[in-house]
């Protein structure tokens, strides 16, 4: 029997508490409990942060400071608690760390009173698992209050990945944690795993959303959006503090920050490390750093790159970076972990700690402070979602493209000739006239209310039609169909009427190869956006600012599959999500060798509550078959009163026995003269019962756990062969018993 590994509270470094499986084990069994949770509250009783450390609200004088805070979450310390959805009671939950090819089991128990809930597995593709990738109406249906649900699936491939929940708002009102796939190796690098996002302590995630529609005032006045470094637009979000592993410190408008704990990565000098940054944010991109140390990345989104050095690193919503440092520095000081956002006029921080043995154990007081850039010494960043940072800035950029994949990989991008490779331009964007929701070729995503994956056959109704122009924004499931084994290119754009936002583009059951990314045109002194990248031809019959960009197509005619120039086919980068810079446009490929129903939506949670999402329907002959006993959800219509479920059920299986017995009774009759004529009459009755009734049996048999209710043609036909059935089993008794009677 397999060995089976339970683990749950195991710690590897301070920086990724969770479970870690071990590795002989080939079953790694996990269990996840969401449910809601208090922030600063110490059980039932609200705490208070001081000097980096957490005192119950009535030790006024901040005289016994909490010893033990692993139960506590505190945010940014702010003391009015906020409600979160957890998992096992922790911001972020807990990571779970298993090694590649191992079986992972992770158990899910809903205790929420009033959600359904899922849990989407980031960045692992689901090979012949679909169904457990975790995506509510699309891959399964909700996990209902007080139900649970066990996903199964393989760990693959190795990386940094994440687990969040994929229905609503839930990934930011804190349902999210690491998952990370080991290598089997005997020497692996100490490392650490440091989730960032963004946070607003007071409203939650539903709220926010709908003040994004409508409208975000503070104190009687609009709060209007912020802009990158590039002019583009940041979506109305009420930012507050930046958390690292769960915790930050809320600045005032003075400038000073409480006291909140920060999280600690404790370090030994003259050691390389590894960490792994997650930012599972809503909004916003962050600019990583620590101070007077530089990062070498060396993976993206679980793929290894040729290493690239630089004093920081841009990570969108949605994305992972591993990058490695030296401690070289001082052996008793404390050096800032630094995340800023990239907004233009905003100090949005988040922070932590990096420790040497010898350091002081009082947290830092701050603000942290940005490495000054000069013209003699200066910075370099990588992943910009823009060509350049303003002048003054001293500040050189890296696209993503500009990275290649590790020079130990040989991993080239799928290929495929001229006649069989496809072509496809998908429009991540706000167009409309007087609604501007997100779309996708202005397709406005709307969930079905079944699961599109395991129920294909109740989908059209939901599906988008053929009305759906080039200037037109419609409301509907909207899917592209991939044939199996095909080579895509796909062309993901921001373009036209509706773009000014950058969009963070995640693809579930695939890392795509990243071979071309194109930028707008910008002002090499400031650093502002100034006009489209051209190579692309909106269409809409309109000029190029008022078109949709529903139908792109290349400019130049001859650009096709692999006639675009510039595309790295050789070594290119893979990654699962990847930013599409307003005004520009990524070119991926991938090959359609993962049958499902995978999601590609927009990993700003803002964006994709707004429809800016798809399916791809990846070739769907060849989807397997869910596990047995698999949910179905759906709506229900009321058409007149009737037996429920299981009397429905009891009933076909009447019908059944009845059509049975009948055919039963009129074959015997035809078979037993053809056998002996001459058998006695009464030996006639007994065989002709026995053989109608086991008949009949067997047909009501094959509906005992009948679940979905056929017209009673198809009842009929599937009996009649199990009356066959009885037949040819029959035979050999009745002749056996004629040839007695002889």
């Amino acid at each position: 029997m397999d060995e089976v590994v339970f683990c749950l509270l195991v710690i590897l470094l301070s920086g990724s508490d969770g479970a870690t499986c071990d590795i002989d084990a080939k079953i790694c069994e996990f269990w996840l409990t969401v449910d809601f949770k208090l922030t600063m509250m110490n059980d039932q009783i609200s705490v208070h942060p001081y000097q980096g450390q957490l005192y119950n609200f009535n030790d006024t004088m901040n005289t016994n400071p909490i010893q033990d805070t692993s139960d506590i979450i505190t945010a940014d310390g702010w003391v009015d608690s906020k409600l979160v959805i957890v998992a096992n009671g922790t911001l972020p939950g807990p990571s779970i760390e298993v090694y590649e090819g191992q079986t992972v089991i992770v158990h899910v128990k809903n205790k929420l009173p009033s959600e359904a809930t899922s849990i989407h597995w980031h960045g692992l593709h689901q090979r012949d698992t679909p169904w457990m990738d975790g995506v509510a109406f699309v891959t399964q249906c909700p996990i209902e209050p007080g139900q649970s649900f066990t996903y199964q699936f393989t760990a693959a491939p190795r990386g940094t990945f994440l687990y969040h929940s994929h229905i609503g708002v839930q990934r930011t009102m804190g349902l999210y944690g690491p998952f990370i796939v080991r290598e089997r190796t005997t020497e692996p690098i100490p490392e650490f795993v440091a989730v960032i996002n963004d946070w607003n302590h007071d409203g939650d995630s539903n709220e926010q959303y709908f003040k994004m529609l409508y409208g975000l005032y503070i104190n009687g006045q609009r709060v209007q959006q912020t802009q990158s470094l590039d002019g583009a637009n940041f979506t109305m979000f009420n930012f507050h503090s930046g958390l690292i592993n769960g915790k930050g410190r809320f600045r005032y408008e003075n400038g000073s920050y409480n006291d909140a704990p920060l999280h600690v990565f404790q370090i030994t000098r003259r050691t390389v490390y590894r960490f792994r940054f997650i930012n599972t944010g809503k909004v916003y991109p962050f600019k990583v750093s620590i101070q007077n140390h530089s990062l070498t990345v060396i993976a993206a989104d679980g793929y290894d790159l040729k290493h690239a050095t630089a004093d920081s690193i841009i990570i969108n919503p949605g994305e992972r970076f591993d990058c490695t440092i030296k401690a070289d520095q001082k052996n008793n000081q404390n050096y800032w972990i630094r995340a800023q956002t990239l907004e233009v006029g905003k100090e949005h921080v988040a922070e932590a700690i990096l420790r040497y043995p010898d350091a002081p154990k009082q947290q830092l007081v701050g603000p942290s402070i940005e490495k000054q850039c000069t013209v003699i010494e200066p910075c370099d960043v990588i992943n910009c979602p823009f060509s350049y940072y303003p002048s003054n800035a001293n500040t050189e950029c890296f696209t993503f493209d500009q990275l290649t994949s590790s020079i130990y990989v040989n991993d080239p991008a799928p290929t495929a000739p001229s006649y069989e490779l496809q072509e496809r331009f998908l429009n991540f964007a706000f167009p409309g006239n007087v609604v501007t929701p997100g779309s996708v070729n202005g397709r406005s995503f709307i969930h079905p209310p079944v699961a599109a994956l395991s129920q294909p056959q109740e989908l059209s109704n939901y599906k988008c039609g053929d009305d759906c122009g080039e200037q037109k924004i419609c409301n509907c499931m909207y899917s592209l169909d991939l044939e199996h084994d095909k080579v895509y290119q796909l062309v993901f754009i921001n373009m036209g009427q509706g773009k000014g936002w950058s969009h963070p583009v995640h693809m579930h059951g695939h890392a795509f190869y990243v071979v071309k990314m194109g930028y707008g045109s910008y002002d090499n002194i400031t650093g502002l956006i100034t006009g489209e990248n051209m190579d692309v031809d909106c269409g809409g019959g309109v000029p190029r600012n008022e078109s949709f960009c529903n139908n792109a197509k290349w400019a130049d005619a001859s650009w096709f599959g692999d006639n675009v120039p510039g595309l790295e086919l050789k070594n290119p980068p893979r990654k699962d999500t990847i930013i599409v810079p307003t005004g520009g446009y990524v070119v991926v490929r991938i090959k359609a060798d993962n049958p499902g129903v995978w999601f590609m939506h927009c990993h700003i949670e803002l964006h994709n509550m707004n429809g800016m999402a798809m399916m791809i329907n990846e070739s769907f002959p060849n989807h397997p078959d869910p596990p047995k006993g698999f949910p179905r959800c759906g709506n229900f219509d009321y058409q007149g009163k009737g037996p429920s479920p299981d009397r429905q059920c009891s009933l076909e299986g009447s019908v059944a026995f009845n059509c049975d017995f009948v055919a039963g009774v009129v074959v015997f009759l035809v078979i037993i003269f053809v056998i002996n004529p001459d058998l006695n009459i009464a030996l006639k009755i007994v065989v002709m019962v026995i053989f109608a009734v086991a008949s009949g049996t067997l047909g009501a048999g094959s509906y005992g756990a009948c679940h979905i209710h056929i017209a009673i043609g198809g009842i009929v036909g599937i009996n009649i062969v199990c009356m066959l059935v009885v037949f040819i089993i029959t035979i050999p008794v009745v002749k056996f018993a004629c040839h007695d009677r002889k």
